[in-house]
């Protein structure tokens, strides 16, 4: 068995909201400090929502945006062992996600799974055992050996197969944040070919979402079935912000919300388009106190069921499926076609939003 070195630097990978909500996080991170120096960073944009709630930016660093086997890699060079902190939604989807991470990392460190969705730790690599079994019997949880599923993942002859394991009938899956389809069992298969997706197995499709997509990768894809943050925050820490007049630059977020905090940093408004991407940036954007001009079409599959809009905010309601057409002309009109348009003020776009909808408006409603 080998020996815990005295002082050890252990670098900690904090994934999702849930393990956060949970009072999980904290546990753990509390049992690590007794064994040395933790540093301790956030993967997942939901997370970082969960970690302002709870006041924990001076525990775990929420100031970069990157995956979880990117953020292990970087903390590999000053930490002597790893840790990947989750909380899956089933053991059978925490195994899958564990050794996918290792797969993806190549790391040189001993990295550690702790999952509290699935009640277990496991040596994901190296043989750090000591203070896996250590936290195992002070958080009373499984000690396992190390994964035993590692899901199907197929790329050959420029056809890729990925399958989704864990799901719950009437979930919907997403593929980099996109819905491509509502789960009818337990499992879900991607298939690609030539970048885009060609088959959908165990999911009715939403054609709509697939389209959206080009060049697809599925060993880069993050994919996840279900709510984005299944756990209940303690309260909304809302930032009132500035709902002045001022002029400032304007962000457009077309189904990419989960990427709301770094877009939307220095904006003083922030145009959304689709309904879930409203509702996201929405819940994101409410801690920083930026105001939302969200085009919806009553197209919504809920991936967020705790939802907010900041104060100032606007949702334009326009006639099903115009939310795109219209989001179009919007990006046109204020930013050339780019994501971040020129200095206006959050009253003028507003009245420029509801003008581009015309005959296609069918209501508005103010926050």
């Amino acid at each position: 068995m080998k020996t815990l070195r005295p002082a050890v630097r252990i670098g900690v990978v904090v994934h999702g909201p849930e393990v956060i909500d949970s009072g999980a996080a904290v546990t753990t991170l509390d049992r690590l400090s007794a064994f040395g120096e933790v540093r301790a960073v956030l993967g997942g944009t939901m997370g970082k929502v969960a970690v302002i709630d709870w006041g924990l930016e001076d525990r775990i660093d929420i100031s970069k945006r990157m995956v979880p086997s990117r953020s292990l890699i970087d903390l590999q060079v000053d930490s002597d062992i790893l840790v990947l902190l989750n909380q899956a939604k089933s053991r059978e989807t925490a195994l899958a996600f564990g050794s996918m991470i290792a797969a993806r990392a190549s790391l040189y460190r001993p990295l550690i799974q702790v999952d509290w969705g699935g009640r277990f730790i496991a040596c994901l690599v190296g043989e750090e055992t000591q203070l896996a079994q250590s936290l195992a019997t002070d958080l009373e949880l499984d000690l396992l050996a190390s994964p035993t599923f590692c899901g199907r993942n197929v790329d050959v002859g420029g056809r890729q197969e990925r399958m989704v394991v864990g799901v719950l009938p009437g979930e919907c899956v997403t593929l980099d944040g996109i819905v491509i389809g509502r789960a009818t069992g337990d499992e879900v298969e991607i298939v690609v070919a030539g970048g885009r997706i060609i088959e959908l197995k165990g999911a009715l499709p939403k054609v709509h979402g697939m389209e959206k997509l080009s060049d697809v990768d599925l060993r880069r894809a993050i994919l996840r079935s279900g709510n984005i943050r299944r756990t209940n925050a303690p309260s909304h820490r809302i930032d009132p912000g500035r709902v002045g007049e001022t002029e400032g630059h304007i962000v457009i977020i077309d189904h990419a919300a989960e990427g709301a905090f770094e877009s939307a940093k220095g904006a003083s408004v922030v145009v959304t388009v689709g309904d879930d991407t409203t509702h996201i940036t929405g819940e994101i954007l409410g801690r920083l106190g930026i105001p939302v001009i969200g085009i919806v079409d009553g197209d919504r599959d809920c991936l967020c069921s705790q939802t907010c809009m900041p104060p100032g905010s606007t949702i334009v309601r326009v006639r099903q499926g115009m939310d795109d057409q219209i989001g179009k002309k919007i990006r046109e009109h204020l930013s050339a076609g780019g994501s971040r348009s020129i200095c206006q003020t959050r009253v003028v776009v507003r009245s420029e939003v509801i003008r581009l909808a015309g005959e296609d408006l069918l209501w508005v409603k103010d926050f």
